[in-house]
């Protein structure tokens, strides 16, 4: 258990490395869970490459709070990139799925001081309701009926109204990567965000860059085979290596 900077508490599970030379921090999507199979079989198959810091983001599983989307969830992924650093992990690298992926990419661009970051089956923007899980997802999130499914089904507690400002979208966010090595994972069977959001992200962001569009491959940590896992263990401990962002103190978090 920690706690972020705004004091909400955030659940995680570590399993150690053989070393303290890199850490895969994994962010799950919306509604899902650190405790969930799928998300404990990937962070099992990471394990070959390093060690693996899985949590639940807040209004998730165990953790406190409510959740907001994809917006104030950065402090989640910072809380738990700092608790790898106090470990003594020398690089780290983050793993986001679906809204994981939007809050990797933003942590990323906004904050800063890790080494790596994978976006697997993200969102480019906001608001997207071009397919019909999409619509389910924000009939989940804007209504009072939807919100309490959410809390008794999957354990997931919704804040209410809107965004107040919106949060910077995951398109312009990816910007300010650099020169931190980006990964962007996406499926051109995915049933909630087609292959334009990849292409989106990946235009937008600046090298060191990388786009994989994987044939028949569905949507976040349900459909990813392990032999998909074990391709990205292998670029996260490639390019832990190569990265150039200096280790300094994370930016500001009040331009967030």
């Amino acid at each position: 258990m920690m706690r972020t900077v705004d004091g909400v508490r955030i659940d995680a599970g570590h399993i150690p490395g053989d070393s303290l030379e890199l850490c895969i921090v994994v962010a799950h999507g919306f509604t899902g869970t650190w405790r969930e199979r799928a998300s404990r079989r990937i962070a099992h198959v990471l394990n070959g490459y390093g060690g693996v810091l899985a949590f639940d983001f807040r209004g998730h599983g165990r953790s406190s709070g409510l959740s907001t989307v994809g917006d104030k969830e950065i402090h989640d992924i910072e809380a738990v990139v700092r608790h790898a650093r106090v470990v003594g992990y020398r690089r780290v690298v983050t793993v986001g799925f679906s809204m994981g992926a939007a809050v990797a990419i933003r942590h990323a661009g906004l904050i800063g001081g890790v080494d790596g970051v994978v976006a697997v089956s993200g969102p480019a923007r906001w608001y997207y309701r071009d397919t019909r899980p999409m619509r389910q997802v924000h009939w989940a999130i804007e209504r009072p009926i939807g919100r309490l499914a959410a809390r008794l089904v999957k354990r997931t507690r919704i804040a209410t109204g809107p965004w107040d400002p919106v949060p910077v979208p995951p398109y312009e966010a990816v910007r300010h990567i650099a020169p931190t090595p980006l990964l962007i994972v996406h499926g051109d069977a995915d049933a909630f965000f087609p292959v334009e959001h990849a292409h989106q992200l990946y235009e937008n962001a600046r090298e060191p860059r990388e786009l994989w569009i994987e044939p028949g491959y569905g949507h976040a940590e349900t459909a990813a085979t392990p032999a998909l896992v074990r391709r990205i263990g292998e670029w996260a401990a490639k390019s832990a290596k190569k990265s150039l962002e200096p280790r300094t103190s994370p930016r500001d978090l009040s331009s967030t």
